[in-house]
């Protein structure tokens, strides 16, 4: 691999792990305004209840999965490399974020940790699924 295509790669390794994350943030973000919307969550700034960030943790397992699995899509080569690249940034975001909020009154403290812990496996089945799609897809 010559200088050129070795840029290009790492241009677009760096490209598919924005795009999973962006595509995992802008859905999350998007069903936390449309819950708000509705009724369903309060508005910002008041307490919602465990049931409720029970609920916001399943989707943004859901949106992790989903994400992790557009970073290995798009990724040049190594796809659950590039998906666990995303899953370990997903933790120390998480993390800074736990750290952040723990003395705040800003939801429970089990909500950040989940946030954090469910990053790596997120990302371990988001580019698991990308992986066995590829392999159906070769069979086929």
């Amino acid at each position: 691999m010559n200088e050129t295509q070795s840029r290009r790669s790492i241009g677009r390794s760096v490209l598919a792990v924005l795009a999973g994350i962006a595509v995992g943030a802008a859905l999350s973000i998007g069903t936390d305004s449309l819950l708000r919307a509705a009724g369903i969550f309060p508005k910002l700034g008041q307490q919602m209840s465990d049931g409720l960030f029970g609920l916001a943790t399943a989707y943004r397992i859901v949106y992790g999965i989903l994400g992790s699995y557009v970073i290995a899509r798009l990724a040049p080569s190594r796809p659950m490399q590039h998906a666990l690249i995303g899953g370990v940034l997903g933790l120390v975001v998480g993390i800074i974020g736990a750290v952040a909020t723990w003395n705040r009154d800003m939801g429970p403290h089990w909500y950040a940790i989940a946030i954090a812990v469910t990053a790596l496996p997120c990302a371990w089945a988001g580019g698991k699924l990308r992986i066995m799609q590829a392999r159906v897809a070769i069979s086929a």
